[in-house]
């Protein structure tokens, strides 16, 4: 890459990741200080996805680009045009529907471009809206998924917890960290899960919702439970086809696009064919955790081999 570049490495899920901002601009890594941890060397192996931070970036003529549709992320409203060669392109909009950042990315998400606006609240918003979403997709053909949840480490095992905003997987979380000895938090919103093997991993991500928890952390994936608030505390294993409706939900994907949803329905057949997936029916309280935690570490179906290498 030319000199006018600042360029910067990251290992996320063990994929390697690059971000170079053009400089003169107002952009740099101040924008998105939880990718620190993950920053690594300049390294010989290929970036899975690359992205360049360039102010001066046009959109796509009208011509060129074909309006797919507008989605809510729960923070603001991001549209998707398709273009004409097999890529996309995304204005990425903030709460208050203001234009944070134009994304321009190939067919495969491989390569990206980007252009943000607005002050630094904007700016970091649409750069760290951008990478989540580019990786999302730049991952999702190599049997990776980046899954709405919160997880928490047990004896080197990797529980996540997945429900609708406001239903309590972040609170079932902090009991097993009070209530459940030898617990750590590896994520409270977008861990990252990655078939390696065909054993099913889960790792810490720069991504972590208002908890500020961004760890380059890994552990073999124990299991996935959906919570639902109930009168009593009881787990209900699920079926693959109910674990099914349970991932779908939780994991970033666009129907329209075959290859890229095959690929993660793909993936997402795999972690179920070696993962326990379970409902935690709950109230609110710390005798959740102790059923919930009695039932998925002890099914005998979770005791999958140690893996060779232990988690960092």
């Amino acid at each position: 890459m030319e000199s006018g570049w600042q360029r910067n490495y990251f290992n996320i899920a063990d994929h390697h990741v690059g971000i170079s901002f053009r400089k003169g601009q107002p952009n740099s890594m101040e924008l998105i200080p939880s990718f620190e941890p993950f920053r690594t060397e300049i390294c010989s192996e290929a970036c899975v996805m690359e992205l360049k931070v360039d102010d001066t970036l046009p959109p796509v003529t009208q011509e060129k680009r074909k309006h797919i549709r507008v989605f809510d992320t729960g923070n603001g409203d991001t549209a998707v045009d398709l273009l004409n060669d097999g890529g996309y392109q995304f204005i990425i909009k903030d709460i208050r529907g203001r234009a944070c950042c134009l994304l321009i990315t190939n067919k495969t998400f491989s390569l990206c471009r980007c252009a943000l606006n607005g002050d630094s609240t904007m700016r970091a918003f649409g750069l760290n809206s951008a990478l989540m979403l580019a990786f999302a997709f730049a991952t999702g053909s190599h049997e990776t998924l980046l899954i709405h949840a919160s997880l928490v480490r047990h004896k080197g095992r990797g529980y996540a917890f997945v429900a609708k905003s406001g239903t309590g997987k972040s609170t079932q979380v902090g009991m097993w960290l009070r209530c459940i000895p030898g617990c750590d938090l590896m994520n409270d919103d977008n861990p990252i899960i990655r078939i390696i093997n065909d054993n099913a991993y889960i790792y810490g991500s720069p991504w972590s919702g208002k908890t500020p928890c961004y760890r380059q952390v890994k552990a073999q994936l124990g299991a996935i439970t959906q919570i639902d608030r109930a009168k009593t505390n009881w787990v209900e294993p699920l079926s693959p086809l109910q674990a099914l409706t349970i991932l779908l939900p939780a994991c970033s994907s666009m129907k329209w696009d075959e290859r890229l949803h095959g690929h993660i329905c793909d993936t997402m057949a795999k972690i179920i064919g070696n993962t326990c997936i379970y409902t935690l029916h709950c109230l609110p309280n710390e005798e959740a955790a102790k059923v919930c935690h009695q039932t998925i570490v002890k099914d005998r179906r979770c005791n999958y081999p140690t893996p060779s290498s232990s988690p960092r």
